[in-house]
């Protein structure tokens, strides 16, 4: 796959509490900014891949209705919070494969007006409960165990994870697009409501409308479009069967869909240290303790250190690795269907150098890495992109 295909245009909608938008209007919205970042006609695009985790019923009609395409094929897939990293992999697939010359990949969610609180959709029994517990008490899991394994306090691990919150929510400030803007200190955290011990609020991802898309086209093609295409170097996905915290062993704080998604990703794209050759990150902070967690299952961190970088403000957006630039699923919003074309798009903003705010852009970024984790969770998806071929 390596440098067989581009993107050569994106567009993301504003995320939030979109009552004034349907799931059509913030479709219109993240794809004709898509097409005219790409200077591309609706007629070229070939085929559809669509991502969207709510509305099964309607497949992917939704897209062509919205964009009034027809007699091409749109194909949806709902994988969890991977859906939109699903869907830009299949379309730069099926580039790949020779099958279609351009693309688009696109994401769609309308999650406030499902009226459901909680992360996601499609979690077991209904779209807040996993086997009659809630995501963030399964993520909490993760915090409680990491702190006993490796000699942290409770009130040192609470503000580790502040840390992260605190970063996320400074970088959000910056993000026009995003759905939260408030700049927080580890106070606000420390003191906020519990939701699931030991993650407050501030610990938890937003519940938010908005749709990114991704135009796809092969190598050959991508620089008749425009002289900046960003180039991907490599994938991942790993699927786990089952609940991996149901069996024997599983100790919460690394996932093997985590370890195997990043380590196809890297292999594919000629990557050994990733700590040093990814430039900028934006992986599935869904909670503060995942994104610790994503740290060390990525290599990122050694493992059982990520407290160390945390501190050193290693990932911080002046720091050797930031990662989530934009606010991530914290600030920006988290729209399942949408979420990775989304992070996606600000990888792809990050490695042009043309971001929607110059505090936000980073100087020389030339490969990134884009990552969500689903499911129970069992479904990890990782995507490296560079701006230059070879």
């Amino acid at each position: 796959m390596k440098d067989k295909v581009a993107i050569v245009g994106m567009g993301c909608s504003k995320f939030g509490e979109r009552w004034d938008m349907g799931l059509s209007d913030l479709i219109i919205e993240a794809a004709y900014e898509g097409y005219a970042d790409a200077g591309i006609e609706p007629g070229q695009i070939d085929a559809v891949f669509y991502s969207n985790g709510t509305t099964g019923a309607l497949a992917a009609t939704p897209v062509a209705d919205a964009l009034k395409l027809k007699n091409i094929p749109i194909l949806r897939n709902e994988n969890y919070c991977c859906s939109g990293h699903i869907a830009l992999i299949e379309a730069c697939m099926a580039v790949a494969s020779g099958a279609y010359k351009t693309v688009l990949a696109i994401g769609a969610e309308k999650l406030k007006d499902t009226g459901f609180a909680g992360l996601g959709a499609g979690r077991g029994i209904s779209t807040v409960m996993e086997a009659r517990r809630t995501a963030p008490g399964s993520f909490a899991l993760i915090g409680t165990r990491y702190f006993e394994e490796n000699g942290i306090s409770y009130d040192e691990g609470k503000r580790l994870l502040a840390n992260i919150a605190v970063k996320n929510h400074a970088n959000g400030m910056l993000s026009p697009k995003a759905h939260f803007h408030k700049e927080i200190t580890v106070e606000d955290v420390l003191k906020a409501p519990i939701i699931a011990t030991p993650l407050g609020l501030f610990d938890c991802c937003g519940n938010s409308d908005g749709a990114a898309c991704a135009i796809i086209t092969s190598a050959e093609n991508a620089r008749s479009f425009r002289d900046d295409p960003i180039w991907i170097k490599g994938f991942g996905i790993s699927m786990d069967a089952g609940l991996p915290h149901m069996r024997p062993g599983f100790g919460w704080t690394s996932f093997d869909a985590l370890k195997v998604s990043s380590g196809k990703a890297y292999e594919m794209a000629g990557i050994k240290n990733p700590r040093e050759e990814i430039d900028v990150a934006e992986v599935h902070d869904c909670f503060t303790v995942t994104e610790m967690l994503i740290y060390e299952d990525f290599g990122f961190s050694a493992r059982g250190r990520a407290r160390d970088d945390i501190d050193s403000g290693f990932f911080e957006r002046t720091g050797g690795l930031p990662v989530n630039v934009d606010g991530g699923l914290k600030c920006f919003g988290h729209p399942v269907g949408a979420s990775g074309i989304r992070m996606t798009y600000e990888i792809y903003k990050q490695l042009q150098g043309r971001t929607d705010n110059p505090e936000r852009q980073l100087k020389g970024a030339a490969r990134g890495l884009s990552h969500t984790f689903g499911g129970p969770p069992q479904l990890s998806a990782v995507l490296i992109a560079g701006n230059e071929k070879g």
